[in-house]
């Protein structure tokens, strides 16, 4: 963490309250703490604005999978796209039904397209993406290094 800045701010006692419970809720440490996270998401939000930025993401598909060749199709498109799916996670949730959670790095315009296209595939009954940029991260998130073999 580099230097640290102290200021004010000012609230509306009852947002102030409101964030302390939230707070409390989460088990943050402190105020500085939250505050310190909700101003990283913030900016990453931000950064996920430029199409040529880095991101992480998730997507889940839920989809049933007697649907003609659907499966056959989804793994196809994921192949294609081979250096922006990280992994892929196969959940049978009854006997008709299938979660897919996949996880994706790449450029955000790429990572999008590539959810657009599995998203919108025929047969996916729901879907969800959450995006996360890579390109805002300061020294805390850049040190939590993995010291494991290449995966």
């Amino acid at each position: 963490m580099g230097d640290i800045a102290r200021f004010g701010v000012s609230l509306e006692q009852n947002l102030l309250d409101d964030f302390d419970e939230l707070c409390r809720r989460r088990g943050y440490a402190n105020r500085s703490e939250a505050l310190r996270h909700c101003i990283r998401r913030e900016l990453k939000e931000e950064a996920l604005e430029n199409p040529q930025g880095q991101c992480a993401g998730v997507l889940t598909l839920i989809y049933d999978h007697h649907d003609s060749d659907l499966p056959r199709r989804l793994t196809s498109m994921q192949h294609e796209a081979h250096a922006l799916v990280l992994s892929t996670l196969h959940v049978h949730l009854d006997l008709h039904h299938c979660l897919e959670i996949m996880t994706l790095k790449g450029m955000g315009e790429d990572v999008r397209a590539l959810a657009d296209k599995l998203r919108s595939a025929k047969g996916i009954l729901q879907s969800a993406l959450s995006l996360t940029s890579l390109e805002r991260m300061d020294e805390s998130d850049a040190s939590h290094n993995h010291h494991h073999a290449h995966h």
